[in-house]
C-alpha cells in the first residue's frame, strides 16, 4: 500500500465534525444473548477501564457476554498463537498497520462487510477507509488514534522554575537547567517501556531526517547508519545524559514503565516536571486524580529541531475482524459508530477518527487541541515502529526496542548503536 500519499491525507481528513446521522432508518440491534464475544487489545489500566464502558454498552444493547483479553505490548504475539491453535479472539485492535497487513495476506482477516461495511462508508472519511485497507480490501478500521507529539509539564513546576514551555529543542535544554535549578528534575524518560523511547527517536528523527527520510527508514530504503539517524540519535543522547535531567538519570530511567512515569509527575509525591508522550496521558492524569488536565496539566508541542516545520507523528488501533460470526461481526459494526467514539472520548485520553460523532464530547479544551493538531500540522506521518515489521520495531523483544534501551542505559555511541539497528534490519528485511 503506498502509504506516503494515504497519511499525507490523513492530515486533511482527521476528526472532521459532522451532525449528520447514517443515511437511512436506524436498524434494530441484534439479539445475541447466550453469545460470548472475546475482544484484544493492547490496553491495560485506564485504558482499558475507559474501553470496558464501550463493551459493556455493546452488551447492555445486544444481550452477549464480551470478554476482554489484554495483549499488552506483544499482542501479536497473543494472535500468532491463537491463530495457529485455530481459536482467534472474534475482534482485535491492533496497533501496528504491518501486522494487520500480514495477517490479511494470511487469510486470517475477514474483509468488512454488510452492516460493518456500511458503519464504515457513512462515519469515516476516505483516506482513513484507505488506510484500513489492503490491497485495495478494506479489513478495518481505526478506532483510535493518538497524537504523539506533544510534552505534558506540571504547570506548577514551571511556575516555580520561573520558565515558559519551549518551542524549541535549545529551549528545551533551557528550561530544563532552569528546573534543575528550582530543586526539581525536569523529565522523565519511561525507559521501561521500549515503545516509549521509538517515540522519542520518531519524533527527532522526522525533525532532523525531514518526513521524507523518515518515509524511506520506514520501508528501509536508507540504512540505519544514515548521518540523519546518528544525529537523531546523538541529540537523544545528549539530552538524557545531561546530569540531573532526566529522573533516575540513564541508568535507573530503563526500570521507569510508561504508567510509572505519569505518577512520577502528576500522582501524589510529584518527582519530575515533564513527560513525553501522547494525548492518551489524560486518561491516567485524570484517574490520578491530582492534577486537572488544561489547568495544572498541560501541554506544549514537541519541540522544533534546527527550523523544522510543526510536525505530528500519530499512532492508532485499527478494529479487525478474526471470526465470521454474528457477534464479531456486531462487535465492528458497533465500534464503527459516533455512539461508541463519543462513550470513550467524553472519558479523557482518547481521540477519534470518526466523523460523525460531535466533537464537543471532548472532556476538555486541551484534548481539543492535540486532536485539532493532528488536522494542522504540516507534516504528519504515522509511527515509524509500527511501520516496519514486527520483529524489528513492534514488540518488547523487537530490535528497535531492546537497542534503544540498550542506548539509554549504557551510554553507548551512537554510531554504534546506529550499525547495530542497520544489523537487526538487514536481518529481518532478509538483506545480505
Amino acid at each position: 500500500m503506498a502509504r506516503r500519499s494515504v497519511l499525507a491525507a490523513v492530515a486533511t481528513v482527521v476528526l472532521l465534525a459532522s451532525c449528520d446521522d447514517i443515511v437511512g432508518p436506524p436498524r434494530p440491534d441484534p439479539d445475541l444473548a447466550g453469545t460470548t464475544v472475546e475482544v484484544a487489545a493492547t490496553w491495560s489500566g485506564t485504558e482499558r477501564e475507559n474501553f470496558q464502558a464501550v463493551l459493556d454498552a455493546f452488551a447492555a444493547r445486544t444481550g452477549a457476554t464480551v470478554r476482554y483479553t489484554a495483549g499488552g505490548n506483544d499482542l501479536p504475539v497473543l494472535l500468532n498463537s491463537r491463530i495457529a491453535s485455530g481459536s482467534p479472539p472474534d475482534v482485535a485492535l491492533v496497533p501496528q498497520p504491518g501486522v494487520v497487513a500480514a495477517l490479511a495476506g494470511r487469510g486470517a482477516l475477514v474483509p468488512l462487510s454488510g452492516r460493518t461495511a456500511d458503519a464504515v462508508t457513512a462515519n469515516y472519511n476516505d483516506a482513513w477507509q484507505r488506510l484500513g485497507a489492503v490491497g485495495g480490501t478494506r479489513y478495518g478500521f481505526y478506532f483510535k488514534v493518538a497524537n504523539k507529539s506533544v510534552i505534558w509539564y506540571r504547570t506548577e513546576s514551571f511556575r516555580a522554575a520561573g520558565v515558559a514551555p519551549p518551542a524549541t529543542w535549545d529551549d528545551l535544554r533551557v528550561v530544563s537547567r532552569a528546573l534543575v535549578r528550582s530543586g526539581t528534575t525536569p523529565m522523565v524518560a519511561a525507559g521501561g517501556d521500549g515503545w516509549v523511547l521509538t517515540d522519542w527517536f520518531e519524533n527527532a528523527f522526522l525533525r532532523i531526517g525531514g518526513p521524507e527520510k523518515y518515509d524511506r527508514l520506514a520501508r528501509h530504503e536508507i540504512p540505519w547508519t544514515d548521518p540523519a539517524v546518528v544525529e537523531t540519535l546523538t541529540l537523544l543522547g545528549a539530552y538524557w545524559r545531561t546530569p540531573r535531567t532526566i529522573l533516575g538519570g540513564p541508568a535507573g530511567a530503563p526500570q521507569i514503565t510508561f504508567a510509572q512515569s505519569i505518577a512520577d509527575v502528576f500522582g501524589a509525591t510529584p518527582r519530575a516536571a515533564m513527560l513525553f508522550e501522547g494525548d492518551f496521558v489524560a486518561a491516567d492524569i485524570t484517574r490520578l486524580g491530582r492534577s486537572r488536565v488544561g489547568e495544572t496539566a498541560k501541554v506544549f508541542p514537541w519541540p522544533s529541531i534546527k527550523d523544522s516545520a510543526p510536525a505530528v507523528v500519530v499512532a492508532g488501533d485499527q478494529a479487525v475482524q478474526l471470526k465470521d460470526t454474528p457477534g464479531a461481526r456486531a462487535v465492528m459494526t458497533f465500534l464503527a459508530s459516533p455512539e461508541a467514539a463519543a462513550l470513550i472520548v467524553g472519558k479523557g485520553g482518547f481521540i477519534s477518527a470518526n466523523a460523525k460523532f460531535d466533537q464537543r464530547a471532548y472532556p476538555d479544551p486541551t484534548t481539543r487541541a492535540m486532536a485539532a493538531a493532528v488536522v494542522d500540522a504540516r507534516v504528519l506521518r504515522f509511527d515509524l515502529s509500527d511501520l516496519t515489521p514486527q520483529r524489528f520495531g513492534g514488540g518488547s523483544n523487537a530490535a528497535l526496542w531492546v537497542l534503544l534501551q540498550e542506548f539509554l542505559a549504557k551510554g553507548l555511541d551512537a554510531r554504534v548503536v546506529a550499525q547495530r539497528l542497520e544489523d537487526a534490519a538487514k536481518k529481518v528485511y532478509g538483506i545480505g
